[in-house]
C-alpha cells in the first residue's frame, strides 16, 4: 500500500528547524485565514465588535468591583443608617450591561458556527473537484484511506479549530488590550508584575508548541495510515479469508494501530501539560500582586521616594484584571492541541488542493469521429527509469478489432491506457483520424470511446441509472436495448424490482458476472465509435459468455474495437492480433496468419489458452 507523503519536511529539532516549520505553519495558518475571509468577511466583522462589546462589559464589571468596594460597600459600612435605593440602581444598570454582553456572545458564538461550516462544505467541495480533475497517476500513487482521511480527519481538525480556536484568539486579544490599558490607569507596578508573568506564560507555550508540533504532523500521518488499512482489507475482506490471513491482518493492523497510539501520545503528552504549567504560573502571578497590591495598600512602598499607595477596592479590582490579563494566555494554551492539529491537517487539505490537475492542451472537438487510430514508433514508461513500451506500431482502419495477447505485465492494458489519454507517451506519436491525440481535447476523445475494464465497479442507485450511466441522455428505452443487446435483459428482469433494482455496495447483491453484463451494456448504451474491452468477458462463465458473445459481436459491428483476450477462442475474428512480451510486439496478423508462423501464438493456442 503506497503511502502519500501530506506531511511534508521535519524539521530537526534544533532551532533551524523549529523556525523553518513555525515559518510553513504561519503560512498555512495566513492562507487559512484569507480563505475564510474570502466569503465571510461581514461575519467575521460582525463577531470582532461582538467580542469588543463583550470584552468591554466584562471589564465594566471588573472595574465596577473597584467602585463598588470604595464607594459603596465601605462607605454603607461605616453610616449609621445605611441607603441602599443608590446601589440598586447602579447594580441594574450594571446587569443590562452584562446582559448585552451575553446577547452579544451568544451571537458570535452562533456566528463562527455557520463561518465553519459553511468553510467547511466549500472546502470539500474545492477537495472534490480537485480529485475529479487529477489525473490517473495521482490515484496510482496515493493511497485512497489517505485521501478519504483528508476528507473526514483534517476537515474535521480545521472545523474544530475555526469554530473554536478562531473566536478564542480574537476573544484574547482584545481582553489583553482592553485590559491592559484599565491595569495601567490603576496600578503601573503592579502591571509590571503581570506583564512579568505574561511573558514567562507565552515562552512557556511557544516552547511547548514547538516540541509537540512534529507530534502532531506524524499523528495526522499515522491516522491516515490506519484508515488507509482498514480501507484496504474491508475492500479485500473476502481475499483474506480465503487465504485465512486473518491472524496476519490484525498483527499488522495491532502495528500501525500502535504507531499511531505512540504519536499520538507523544502529541498530547507535551500540549496537555501547556494549561496545568500555565495555570499554576496564572495562580502565581495571583499571589504575588495579593502581596505587593497590600505593600502598596499599607503605604509601605516607594520607588525613588515616591509613594505607591492604592485602596482595597483597587487591589480587589487589579486582581481581577490580572485574571483577565493571564487568562487568555490560559485559554489559548487549551487550544494548542486543537491549533496544532488542525494545522497540520490544513497542509494536507491545502497539499491536496493543489495537486497539480490533468494537463489539456488539447484544442480539436471531434464532430463525427472514425475510430482510425495509429501508433508510430511509442515508447511509454511510467517513471523515467522504467520504461514499459518499446517501439510500439500499430495501424488500423475504422471498424476493425483488434486483440492484444500476451503474459502478464506483457503492456496490453498499459496500450489501452495511452489510447484514452491516461497517460502521456514519452516518444513517437498516436492519431485518431489522422489527428496527433494530444491535439484532441481529453473530453471530446474519451467521449468517443467506450471502455469495459475487468474489474467492475457500479454506483449505488438503480440498475438503470448504472447503465444510464454510459450516456447521462439516454432514455429508459435505450437502456433497456443495450442491456437487450449485450444479453443482460433476462437477468435484469428476474430481479427483484428489474431494472428499478438498487444496487448498494458496488453491486454486492449481483454476481460477478451480472456485474460484468451491466457495465457492457453501460457501454454499449454510449454508442461510441471506439470500444475497448479490457478482459471484459473475465468474470463470466462459459455458459454466459456465449449468450452476451453475439450481443457483442453486434455491439462490435462498425466500431473499431480492442480487446484483451482471456479466451483466445473470442478472438479468432479479429481483423488484427498483436502479441507483447515486455513491452515489445513481437508477432502480429490474424488468427490464421499467426498460427501458421507457430511462434508466440501458437504456443498460446495450443497450449493455454488462459495464459493470454
Amino acid at each position: 500500500m503506497r503511502q502519500p507523503n501530506f506531511g511534508g519536511p521535519r524539521g530537526p529539532h534544533g532551532q533551524a528547524g523549529f523556525q523553518k516549520a513555525s515559518k510553513e505553519q504561519r503560512a498555512v495558518i495566513w492562507r487559512l485565514a484569507k480563505y475564510v475571509l474570502s466569503d465571510y468577511k461581514f461575519s467575521i466583522l460582525t463577531v470582532l465588535v461582538c467580542i469588543a462589546i463583550t470584552s468591554v462589559t466584562t471589564l465594566a464589571s471588573t472595574l465596577f468591583t473597584r467602585t463598588l468596594i470604595d464607594d459603596y460597600i465601605v462607605p454603607l459600612t461605616e453610616a449609621a443608617h445605611p441607603e441602599y435605593s443608590s446601589l440598586a440602581e447602579v447594580l441594574i444598570k450594571l446587569g443590562i450591561i452584562l446582559f448585552v454582553g451575553v446577547v452579544c456572545s451568544y451571537l458570535y458564538n452562533r456566528l463562527m458556527i455557520n463561518v465553519s461550516q459553511g468553510t467547511m462544505l466549500r472546502l470539500r467541495q474545492r477537495i472534490f473537484e480537485r480529485m475529479e480533475r487529477l489525473p490517473v497517476s495521482y490515484f496510482d500513487q496515493h493511497s485512497h484511506g489517505d485521501m478519504m482521511s483528508v476528507y473526514t480527519n483534517d476537515v474535521d481538525s480545521l472545523r474544530q479549530m475555526i469554530s473554536t480556536s478562531i473566536s478564542q484568539v480574537f476573544n484574547s486579544v482584545i481582553t489583553i488590550c482592553v485590559t491592559f490599558a484599565s491595569m495601567i490607569a490603576l496600578s503601573i507596578p503592579l502591571t509590571f508584575v503581570s506583564i512579568a508573568m505574561a511573558a514567562i506564560m507565552m515562552v512557556t507555550t511557544t516552547w511547548l508548541g514547538k516540541r509537540s508540533r512534529n507530534y502532531f504532523r506524524t499523528q495526522q500521518e499515522s491516522l491516515a495510515k490506519v484508515n488507509g488499512f482498514i480501507e484496504e482489507m474491508m475492500t479485500g475482506q473476502k481475499v483474506v479469508k480465503v487465504f485465512c490471513h486473518e491472524e496476519q491482518a490484525i498483527d499488522e493492523f495491532e502495528q500501525i494501530n500502535e504507531q499511531l497510539r505512540a504519536s499520538a501520545y507523544n502529541a498530547n503528552k507535551i500540549a496537555n501539560i501547556v494549561m496545568p504549567v500555565n495555570g499554576n504560573l496564572s495562580n502565581l502571578g495571583y499571589v504575588l500582586i495579593a502581596v505587593i497590591g497590600a505593600t502598596l495598600a499599607l503605604g509601605q512602598f516607594s520607588i525613588f521616594n515616591s509613594q505607591f499607595s492604592i485602596s482595597l477596592g483597587t487591589i480587589v479590582a487589579f486582581l481581577t484584571l490580572n485574571k483577565s490579563f493571564t487568562q487568555p494566555i490560559t485559554h489559548v494554551s487549551q487550544q494548542i492541541n486543537s491549533v496544532l492539529n488542525a494545522t497540520v491537517g490544513a497542509e494536507r487539505v491545502f497539499r491536496l488542493m493543489d495537486a497539480e490537475p490533468e494537463a489539456d492542451e488539447g484544442t480539436v472537438e471531434l464532430t463525427a469521429p472514425k475510430g482510425d487510430v495509429d501508433f508510430t514508433d511509442v515508447d511509454f514508461g511510467y517513471t523515467p527509469q522504467k520504461q514499459v513500451l518499446f517501439d510500439i506500431d500499430i495501424n488500423t482502419n475504422p471498424g476493425q478489432k483488434i486483440a492484444f495477447v500476451g503474459g502478464t505485465g506483457a503492456g496490453k492494458t498499459t496500450i489501452i491506457n495511452l489510447i484514452n489519454r491516461f497517460y502521456e507517451i514519452q516518444k513517437g506519436k498516436i492519431l485518431y483520424d489522422g489527428i496527433p491525440l494530444t491535439d484532441i481535447r481529453k473530453e471530446s476523445l474519451r467521449k468517443s470511446m467506450s471502455i469495459v475494464l475487468q474489474e467492475t465497479h457500479l454506483f449505488t442507485g438503480t440498475v438503470l441509472d448504472n447503465i444510464r450511466y454510459g450516456r447521462l441522455g439516454a432514455t429508459d428505452e435505450d437502456c433497456v436495448a443495450a442491456a437487450r443487446l449485450v444479453g443482460a435483459d433476462d437477468f435484469i428482469r428476474r430481479l427483484a424490482n428489474g431494472y428499478q433494482t438498487m444496487l448498494n455496495g458496488d453491486g454486492g447483491n449481483l454476481s460477478q458476472g451480472e456485474r460484468q453484463l451491466i457495465a457492457i451494456a453501460r457501454a454499449a448504451v454510449s454508442n461510441p465509435p471506439v470500444l475497448i474491452l479490457d478482459e471484459a468477458t473475465s468474470s463470466i462463465d462459459t455458459r454466459t459468455e456465449r449468450l452476451v458473445q453475439r450481443g457483442m459481436d453486434s455491439l462490435m459491428k462498425g466500431r473499431t474495437t480492442f480487446v484483451i483476450a482471456h479466451r483466445l477462442s473470442t478472438i479468432r475474428n479479429a481483423d488484427q492480433i498483436i502479441v507483447l512480451d515486455h513491452g515489445r510486439i513481437i508477432e502480429q496478423g490474424t488468427h490464421e496468419q499467426l498460427l501458421e508462423q507457430k511462434g508466440k501464438y501458437y504456443q498460446l493456442y495450443t497450449g493455454n489458452e488462459l495464459t493470454a
